[in-house]
């Protein structure tokens, strides 16, 4: 195994880039928690009671520490600082919500020690100014970081189905990714071996793409690249998916990995349900106001139901009736045919358009929770004529239901609306398969961000083919796995 100049100078480089990204991040927050220093010693710290003005030096570090502990947790949680990574208008909108709700989780603590509500002014002042640093400082970085590392350069080795949609997930990233060359797997091992020589040793290329290619024509190529220090990007199968989770078992003298029986354990079960209880009554409290208004503004509009009960399928396959505050006109299904919302579909009324860009339309899930019939994470549920489309040329699409549907999931934070079914149930099962409460607590907070975020709210293009029955059917007859 050599390995050439070229390629010990990319490996150099990377080291470099991811350098000068945590000292570019760390500037940042450093900046904000400037700020928060200089408004506790001339603002917060004097309006304590009189007891806890006179703090120890340690006392007023420990506090600053506090926020900067959780600034950084919240920014680290919701990728506000991911140079490199997200697009510019995420980084921001990232950051700025991180520093929010650190400000708000701060207010609340400053009020309990002030035995009263604190000044709002000096917050709301505050956050402008950390506001202001975000919004200049991420322009500026960002603008520098993209020129001075430009774009991968990618070699993509593709299989029989069309690159066009793989290619466009690239160049929608053209910051971040440009594919410069496109290889067939039907080129031969040696061939394409001398080809990714070429390309990364002349510097034409930075990394490879394995696309749709079947498992063993893939593992060759995944060896003979980290065998040479060599990027690669490549899709994972269903069975790549199953075995993140599956277990190390150190029996013999020989790895040997499990993938157990059941999804969640009992203990599992028995906290997330515990947690679906409590923050369901929680939330059912808190937004009643907003559902009360909601209601009166669906039935002003067009004296139509408020509600909108569907048969869905959770785990097991079980059907129960989901309710949502209804969207979309009385007739919309007229016809009896089950169909998904598509990009600008006139079937949506005005008040319906608002209330699924808010995520107003699924609050009376909340009510699905507390009865059992869902959770708060966990894949989404599917009308059972709609899984049936999917399972005729997707039968893996039944492992997705080995655990209780949910709110929301993997497939909202991490996709689109308008993601393809192959790719949600990907995402599903990455969730599945490494469950963890932290997991659904840390996927209960990035759903804050995808309520406010745009993207995730999109319908499907009215080309697109609903459970990918041409495309995956092309695929098998050509021989591709899954």
């Amino acid at each position: 195994m050599n390995i050439s100049a070229n390629e010990i100078k990319i490996r150099k480089r990377e080291t470099f880039k991811r350098l000068i990204n945590l000292c570019l991040v760390g500037i940042c927050l450093a900046l904000e928690i400037a700020v928060f220093a200089y408004h506790w010693e001339a603002d917060f710290k004097p309006s304590l009671v009189w007891e806890l003005r006179d703090l120890w030096v340690k006392a007023n570090v420990a506090e600053i520490a506090l926020y900067g502990t959780i600034l950084v947790f919240l920014s680290a949680t919701y990728g506000g600082m991911r140079l490199g990574y997200q697009k510019n208008a995420e980084i921001i909108f990232s950051q700025v919500l991180s520093t929010l709700l650190a400000n708000i989780i701060i207010y609340l603590q400053l009020s309990i020690m002030a035995h009263q509500l604190f000044v709002l002014n000096m917050f709301i002042v505050m956050m402008v100014k950390q506001t202001a640093i975000v919004l200049v400082y991420i322009n500026v970085v960002n603008y520098l970081y993209k020129h001075i590392f430009p774009p991968r350069r990618l070699l993509l080795i593709h299989g029989n189905r069309p690159t066009k949609d793989l290619c466009g997930k690239f160049e929608s990233r053209k910051d971040k990714y440009t594919v410069v060359r496109k290889v067939h797997i039907d080129e031969g091992y040696e061939k394409l071996c001398r080809i990714i020589e070429e390309s990364i040793s002349t510097g034409e290329c930075t990394a490879v793409v394995l696309g749709d290619i079947s498992t063993a024509q893939r593992d060759p190529l995944l060896k003979y690249c980290y065998g040479r220090s060599i990027r690669v990007y490549l899709l994972p199968k269903i069975s790549d998916v199953i075995l993140m989770g599956a277990e190390e078992l150190h029996v013999f003298d020989s790895p040997m990995l499990l993938t157990r029986e059941y999804s969640l354990s009992m203990e599992q079960r028995f906290l997330k349900r515990t947690v679906d209880i409590v923050c369901s009554l929680i939330l059912l409290i808190l937004s009643s106001p907003i559902m009360l208004v909601t209601a009166i503004a669906i039935k002003l509009y067009d004296r139509g139901p408020v509600l909108y009960k569907q048969i869905r399928c959770t785990v097991d396959q079980r059907e129960f009736y989901i309710m949502k505050f209804r969207s979309m006109r009385t007739d919309a299904e007229k016809d009896g045919v089950a169909r998904l919302a598509q990009k600008n579909d006139d079937r949506i009324t005005p008040i319906g358009k608002f209330i699924r860009k808010c995520r107003i339309d699924e609050l009376p899930q909340l009510i699905n929770i507390l009865r059992g019939d869902m959770s708060f994470i966990g894949p989404r549920p599917e009308r059972p004529e709609i899984i049936a489309q999917y399972m005729e040329v997707m039968p893996e699409f039944a492992f997705r239901m080995k655990v209780k549907a949910g709110l929301a999931g993997f497939a909202q934070v991490y996709g689109k609306y308008n993601t393809t079914p192959y790719d949600k149930l990907k995402l599903d099962l990455t969730y599945i398969e490494n469950y963890s409460l932290w997991m659904d607590l840390k996927l209960m907070m990035l759903t804050l961000k995808v309520l406010f975020w745009p993207d995730s709210t999109e319908g499907v293009e009215a080309e697109q083919i609903t459970a990918l029955k041409t495309e995956l059917e092309q695929g098998k007859h050509k021989g591709d796995d899954l």
